[in-house]
């Protein structure tokens, strides 16, 4: 076998791959190496223009319709087209589900599906651009240990597979995230998926909720120089269903208060203050504008989960940062709670298109929604998310976050914003659902704010302790 020049972050070991896939390739008579590599294709850098490692890794997604399973290898820095594989095959393949994933790992002892055709009583096909470079690494089934294989080897795992180009470099993608012209990038969405294409102006073309008005209540509120306690309260108070929620919030063993929370004012004296009941009020009174969409990656649809972990971790966070640039906790606190905000929007807007954006997450576990929504769509979640919290005239700190949390080199107004919501993405997403890729850890954005990595962990320990206490706040509000 021809010898690879690895780059140079490889870490040659004596470890092992799972005995099936040894098993596999001693039956088939390959030559192979074995090495590990923590990011060996680091997409999250990609998005920040730095160059990824030189090195071709594949990825193999089994995907599944009513007349039986596919096997689909393709190179980990693209995303798996389904709508072309389905076209290409005539068929209506959709990822199979996470229990028959693990069910299949159990049984193989194997911690991922490795890119190695095991089940070889179903078909395989191949993503042509898998032969462009003279080595490849394939996924052992064991996380960030890889297979090395030249050409020749790799060809001969792949036995009779059919050979199409079925999968999208992720690279223009990210470039393309990187517009600054969200409305017309939102109007060429909706001329390119909607009938409506005689309207002119995109907030008519749109089918957008009205702003409720406790909401419209809370933001004229909020520009008041004037406004106390009792104006907040009585603001709160007129619709019951946001009282009792923000009630219930300050009565939640997370904040521990002491004594029973009565009223508004008790949760804003006592407990939670003014700037923060005003921000979690308003947070709440938009999350409610739109119903929870009924589809979702494998039925999974985490919103108030993932909501209410970013609020509190986006606040506890801004206390880290120093005091010239400390983002208002408040305000960081607003920006968790409607993180994922646009995931609502796209699903109002777009229904169908939002569950061939579902069916996408579940065959490209290994990439970030808002590049798939990108492909689909021509837009992201966040665009939609961060132009319409602009409409209804929110903090252009809050605009700002939600539109750039994906990109870490973001330095433009209220940049420790979007910053911050970056930093907090990357900390949770090991913690979230398993649509939730997780980030690459970026060295310079925690510069940028200077925040202690060390502190950021232990403050999301801190809050981690507290998870049952945020579940039952997160299912109240999911009711």
């Amino acid at each position: 076998m021809k010898e690879i020049n690895l780059p140079s972050a490889f870490e040659k070991s004596g470890m092992s791959i799972p005995q099936s896939v040894q098993q596999y390739l001693e039956s088939q008579n390959i030559n192979y190496g074995i090495e590990h590599h923590p990011h060996m294709v680091p997409i999250a850098p990609i998005e920040n223009g730095s160059k990824p490692d030189h090195a071709c890794v594949a990825r193999l997604v089994l995907l599944k319709d009513e007349l039986g399973k596919v096997q689909a290898i393709f190179p980990k820095d693209c995303m798996l087209d389904i709508a072309a594989v389905n076209e290409l095959l005539g068929r209506e393949l959709r990822a199979i589900n996470n229990n028959d994933v693990s069910a299949f790992g159990k049984n193989s002892q194997l911690e991922q599906t490795p890119a190695i055709p095991l089940l070889n009583t179903f078909p395989l096909i191949a993503d042509n651009q898998l032969f462009s470079s003279e080595e490849i690494y394939l996924e052992s089934g064991i996380e960030n240990t890889y297979i090395k294989l030249n050409q020749e080897q790799f060809r001969k795992t792949l036995g009779n597979a059919d050979l199409a180009k079925f999968s999208v470099p992720i690279k223009p993608i990210l470039q393309q995230l990187l517009s600054t012209d969200d409305e017309q990038d939102l109007s060429n969405a909706v001329k390119n998926f909607t009938t409506l294409r005689i309207k002119s102006r995109l907030d008519e073309t749109l089918e957008i909720p009205p702003l409720p008005d406790s909401a419209d209540r809370i933001i004229k509120l909020r520009v008041n120089a004037n406004a106390d306690i009792e104006d907040l309260a009585r603001v709160v108070e007129m619709d019951p269903s946001l009282a009792a929620q923000v009630v219930s919030w300050a009565s939640s063993p997370f904040y521990s208060a002491p004594g029973e929370i009565r009223s508004i004012e008790d949760a804003i004296v006592r407990v939670l203050g003014f700037d923060l009941v005003i921000n979690l009020a308003l947070g709440l009174a938009l999350g409610k504008t739109i119903s929870l969409p009924k589809d979702g990656p494998q039925g999974i649809t985490p919103y108030w989960d993932q909501a209410v972990l970013s609020a509190v971790t986006m606040a506890k966070l801004s206390t880290l940062l120093p005091p010239k640039t400390r983002p208002a906790a408040g305000l960081a606190y607003l920006s968790g709670l409607l993180n994922n905000f646009g995931y609502l929007i796209l699903a109002h807007i777009f229904p169908p298109h939002f569950s061939l954006i579902c069916r996408y997450m579940e065959a490209n576990s290994h990439i970030s929604s808002h590049i798939i929504d990108r492909h689909v769509l021509g837009v992201s979640r966040e665009q939609m998310g961060s132009w319409l919290v602009n409409m209804w005239n929110l903090p252009t700190e809050v605009v700002n976050a939600l539109r750039w949390q994906h990109t870490p080199n973001f330095k433009g107004e209220h940049s420790q914003y979007a910053n911050l919501l970056c930093v907090t993405n990357q900390l949770l997403s090991p913690h979230l659902s398993h649509y939730t890729p997780q980030d690459s850890q970026s060295k310079e954005i925690y510069e940028q704010l200077q925040l202690d990595p060390q502190e950021a962990q232990d403050a999301l320990t801190v809050i981690l302790e507290k998870s049952e206490a945020l579940k039952a706040m997160s299912g109240e509000l999911s009711k």
